[in-house]
């Protein structure tokens, strides 16, 4: 999974240096991860192998880093445009890269040759994580709004919304979304082949949204640093480690189902702590992580998530590694496989495309004159 996070503006003042590089760590997790799934052989897919578990475990940590992370930054940049009196150009900017990335993911999946050959299928309309950022970024920019840019309204609203999203799973987990439109459908329910759902994963955006307040209400302070992060690491290894225990007993106080249905299956609020954890040990050492790759790699999110998807799934042409190779590599071919992969595709994000600066230029263009048609007809 970006499942994703990706560049949305350079911080010019109280940089943080460690977002960076949790989006390179994510970035580059989710390309190995990628690779190895689509392509090591069925046979040495052994779950009672350490080194499987290890990787599986790390694997399914990707997608909760990408939404949390992409809700942080997104958010201290929407706060901090509106200390200084840019937020409606901010939000106007957020409402459209929350657009383009949804634009992407509908593009990525587009089978033109197929089309061409006059065959025709809704698989394209599927949701994957690039619609999931797009329209979470657009919700948060919603709330946002809603509380009328309240950072301590919004703070609490996110909290409770992310906690109301991961309690209220079991509820949703099983929804088909039957008499929806397939198009608002495949948002709601993976029945039709959707890899990511608006809920739950709008719960890690909103948890990010949090975690922003917090940033940018106390990071000035002389001991924000060492404070969020003994938070951070406390908290998110209780998580891990404490919250089925908590609400098994709060199931054994209140006796309600839903929430021996969550505490059953308990992987939001573990998966939770784990970013958490990430979080706390990226800002760190967050000083040894200044290097200029680590942060090439993490600004160039977007770039590297489009080329993956283009040469592993076959975007476009149908003409992928998925197809030419297929799930028929030993270990130690897939692991060598997955290096030269990840640094392929970093190397031509970061030196050959310029996809994130061109992709949002072009795309502003065309809503600036749009907008200035409707402005021109109204008058």
């Amino acid at each position: 999974m970006h499942y994703f996070c990706f560049k949305f503006i350079q911080l010019k003042t109280n940089r943080i240096y460690f977002i960076d590089a949790v989006r390179a760590f994510a970035i580059l997790m989710m390309l190995q991860g990628h690779f190895i799934d689509t392509l090591l052989a069925v046979d040495f897919r052994d779950t009672s192998n350490l080194a499987f578990q290890i990787w599986q475990y790390f694997r399914g940590i990707t997608a909760p880093v990408f939404f949390t992370i992409s809700g942080l930054i997104f958010t201290y940049l929407l706060m901090k445009a509106n200390a200084s009196g840019t937020s409606n150009e901010r939000i106007k900017k957020g409402i459209v890269r929350g657009l383009m990335l949804i634009g992407i993911g509908y593009a990525l999946r587009v089978p033109i040759f197929r089309w061409f050959s006059g065959s025709f299928d809704t698989y394209f309309l599927v949701i994957d994580v690039l619609q999931c950022i797009g329209l979470s970024l657009i919700l948060i920019i919603f709330f946002y709004k809603f509380v009328q840019q309240k950072v301590l309204v919004f703070s609490v609203l996110m909290f409770c919304l992310g906690g109301v999203i991961f309690i209220t799973e079991p509820l949703y987990r099983t929804y088909t979304a039957e008499n929806i439109p397939l198009f608002f459908a495949n948002y709601l329910t993976k029945s039709n082949g959707s890899i990511f759902t608006i809920v739950p994963w709008f719960g890690y955006m909103a948890y990010g949204a949090f975690i922003a307040t917090l940033f940018y209400s106390y990071i000035n302070s002389p001991k924000f640093k060492s404070t969020i992060i003994f938070g951070l690491l406390i908290l998110g290894l209780f998580l891990v480690n404490g919250s089925t225990w908590v609400l098994q007993n709060i199931y054994l106080w209140t006796d309600i189902q839903l929430v021996s249905d969550v505490t059953n299956f308990n992987y939001l609020f573990i998966r939770l702590g784990n970013v958490l954890v990430i979080f706390g040990i990226f800002y760190a050492f967050e000083r040894f992580l200044k290097q200029t790759l680590i942060l090439k790699i993490g600004q160039k999110t977007l770039s590297i998530y489009v080329i993956h998807f283009i040469a592993l799934y076959g975007s476009f042409t149908g003409l992928g590694l998925n197809r030419i190779l297929e799930k028929n590599l030993n270990p130690t071919e897939v692991i060598l496989g997955a290096l030269l992969f990840l640094s392929s595709v970093s190397f031509i994000a970061i030196y050959r495309t310029k996809a994130n600066s061109f992709l949002y230029y072009k795309i502003r263009q065309l809503t600036q004159k749009i907008s200035s048609l409707f402005i021109s007809k109204s008058n």
